[in-house]
């Protein structure tokens, strides 16, 4: 009688035992919430250059230092990139001085040599974009003070700082195509010095008096499609032109170039030569270097800059 009643007992137990394991095992092969929304692998798709680029175009900086080109595209940051392209074609960033430099790090500008000009963008501020490329070396971003704060500063990334910056939530925009040795060269004497509170209410002129030796841009201009390829043919036809020369040139003791620059620094160099045809030639070369220096003087004021 009494194996009778511990036979039914049993049989439920076991069920009910393997109905556990089966379901455990079910809720083992499902994803947690935490897994299903991790943003693990999205991550990976969009870390470097892998964003869709989207629309693009050019910007020229000629500065004190040089020309460089950068590329902006639509697809990595659509609000910076066109805030970017609105200051550029506005004329904001003529005369602007890179009043930020940390080698290593970032070189940074924005903000207007005119305080006029620089309260009308004072509080015009744009929503972050989401971040869909690093900050790697070369990126530019728009500096900010907190979450959708970006205005009119920019920096150049010197290294890679995504691991810093990503976080941040900076969001690059652009990136430099064309001379990037011009953008290492500018000068970083003063560092982290200037006062942007002070550039802002006073603008070049505290710059110029303070920090007479900040590079600074002359102009930025949006390039129209193929401009760049047309430029870089002149360079070429202009230095194929220089290296065919007439004979007489090549049979001077010296070089085209070592002469031409004795002959501009003075006239007791230009005595050595027999043949006054070359001198009257040079001199007229010299006379032009001169010419060249004045299309980008350092502006002393800011209505030279405007």
């Amino acid at each position: 009688m009494m194996s009778c009643f511990r036979l039914p007992a049993v049989l439920p137990l076991s069920v009910l035992m393997l109905a556990v394991f089966v379901l455990a095992g079910c809720i083992r092969d499902k994803p947690s919430e935490s897994e299903a929304s991790s943003p693990t692998a999205p991550q990976l798709e969009k870390e470097g250059q892998k964003a869709d680029p989207g629309e693009t175009f050019r910007v020229k900086f000629e500065t004190s230092k040089g020309n460089f080109i950068v590329e902006a595209y639509s697809g990595w940051a659509p609000l910076g990139a066109a805030r970017f392209k609105e200051l550029v074609e506005s004329g904001f960033y003529d005369g602007c001085r890179f009043f930020r430099i940390v080698p290593g790090f970032i070189v940074q500008w924005g903000i207007n040599g005119d305080p006029e000009v620089q309260k009308k963008w004072y509080d015009n501020k744009i929503r972050d974009d989401d971040v869909l490329t690093e900050n790697f070396r070369g990126t530019l971003s728009f500096a900010k003070s907190g979450p959708n704060t970006r205005t009119t500063q920019l920096f150049i990334n010197y290294g890679n700082n995504s691991a810093s910056l990503d976080p941040q939530g900076f969001a690059p925009f652009a990136k430099v195509i064309e001379g990037m040795d011009v953008v290492d060269a500018i000068n970083a004497e003063y560092g982290e010095r200037p006062d942007q509170g002070r550039i802002q209410t006073q603008g070049n002129a505290y710059l110029n008096k303070e920090f007479p030796n900040l590079d600074y841009i002359i102009k930025a201009t949006i390039l129209e499609p193929g401009a760049e390829k047309e430029n870089a043919t002149e360079k070429k036809e202009a230095s194929e032109s220089k290296s065919s020369e007439s004979p007489e040139s090549s049979k001077s003791p010296e070089s085209p170039k070592s002469g031409q620059s004795n002959q501009s620094k003075s006239d007791s160099s230009r005595e050595v030569k027999s043949n006054g045809e070359k001198d009257a030639a040079s001199e007229e070369k010299a006379e032009k270097k001169p010419e060249k220096k004045k299309e980008s003087p350092k502006p002393e004021t800011i209505e030279e800059i405007k």
